[in-house]
């Protein structure tokens, strides 16, 4: 699936939420996307969380 796509879903998902659950469902189903994204991110090596859970510096 390319970026495109993934980018498409995502946003059709939103508004989605936006339809079903208005202003406030929008702005939960982003909340959750975002955080969903940073742990998807964690997990593939995209982004360090080791300073937001108190890992110690190599060095």
């Amino acid at each position: 699936m390319s970026v495109t796509t993934a980018g498409m879903f995502a946003g059709l998902l939103l508004a989605l939420a936006a339809i079903a659950g208005g202003f406030s469902g929008f702005l939960l189903a982003l909340v959750l996307g975002t955080i969903g994204w940073v742990v998807a991110a964690a997990v593939d090596g995209r982004i360090d969380l080791a300073f937001l859970l108190g890992g110690r510096r190599r060095g």
